[in-house]
């Protein structure tokens, strides 16, 4: 946000304040202040105007000013109501230098998960791809995957819902079928993105798609989904994504704690699973997951360490 945007915004968060009061105060003129009051207010903010000055009676459900103010981590954000995909947007602001700028919609009419999966990104969900550049080496990349997640569930659970996670990339719901057997209702994705060489990270992309204010029943009956509004009801999304940017942003400045925070929520730790990976199935109990991301499977006969896969959680031997 630009700064004198931002610092109109806090004085008239603080008011009512008046035209002249708040031109000598910022340095500017009074022609300015009317501007910055006016694109407020063209992206959504009620700046209430009385005979004691402006004062700001609500802010908007959602946008990229919205989500900045107040958000408590160095984040850009750039909005759009509509993007065929934030990571795709992300690549492009990538290629010319940006950093530390989140790209948030609306609605995806393109949206893509892991394996190039079409991913429903109707309005009314949080659709973000936060676009940074760590100064840490390209095997560290799979650490920010599980620090959204755990991002995710965290700002999740605030809300009152009980979210964990699925390896490698999901945020779940617990529920059960029509034979009374446990299933994971996904809630979120993620999807990371990395350009660099061995020893260095140019960039990395964190796209993060959240059924938030959506209905199950608009979103594919064959993905199982949850939602925050099936859930607990509409949240605030403005408030929510900031707490995802949040943790998120805390995580990253600390990844030896990603791990930690990643078993707390896990739901694949002490299932037997089965994971497709590009040198085979490998079958057995997930047992616990290595920095920077990797899922450890005993298979009965040796413990193997699965780096990348589709995980699918099996019944219990027996059932």
């Amino acid at each position: 946000m630009q700064e004198t945007r931002e610092r109109v915004l806090d004085a008239l968060a603080d008011g009512p304040v008046t035209g002249p009061e708040l031109a000598e105060r910022l340095d500017v003129s009074r022609a300015a202040v009317w501007k910055h009051v006016e694109a407020l207010r063209e992206e959504g903010f009620a700046v209430e105007s009385g005979s004691d000055g402006y004062v700001i009676d609500a802010f908007p459900e959602f946008g990229g000013s919205a989500v900045e103010y107040g958000l408590d981590a160095p984040f850009e954000v750039e909005f759009h109501d509509s993007v065929p995909s934030t990571n795709a947007r992300a690549r492009d602001l990538a290629q010319a230098g940006a950093d530390d700028v989140v790209v948030l919609a609306d609605e995806q009419t393109g949206g893509r998960g892991r394996l190039d999966r079409e991913w429903s990104s109707p309005s009314g969900g949080v659709w973000l791809s936060v676009l940074t550049r760590p100064a840490v080496p390209a095997t560290h990349a799979p650490a920010y995957t599980l620090a959204a997640a755990v991002a995710v569930a965290r700002a999740a659970r605030e809300a009152g819902v009980d979210a964990r996670i699925k390896w490698p990339n999901d945020v779940v719901v617990p529920g059960t079928d029509d034979d009374g057997a446990e299933v994971d209702r996904k809630l979120a994705g993620i999807l990371t993105e990395m350009e660099g060489e061995a020893d260095r990270v140019s960039w990395v992309i964190v796209g993060i798609g959240i059924n938030a204010n959506v209905d199950p029943d608009d979103l594919p009956s064959e993905a199982d989904p949850a939602t925050l509004r099936g859930e607990v009801g509409d949240v605030d999304r403005r408030l929510f994504t900031q707490r995802v940017l949040e943790e998120f942003d805390d995580l990253r400045g600390d990844l030896e704690a990603v791990v930690p925070a990643w078993r707390e929520y896990a739901t694949t730790l002490g299932k037997r699973v089965r994971v497709d990976t590009p040198g085979g199935e490998v079958v057995g109990d997930a047992v616990d997951v290595a920095f920077p991301g990797a899922l450890v499977v005993d298979t009965g006969d040796e413990r193997v360490t699965v780096t990348a896969g589709d995980c699918e959680h099996l019944r219990p031997v027996g059932e």
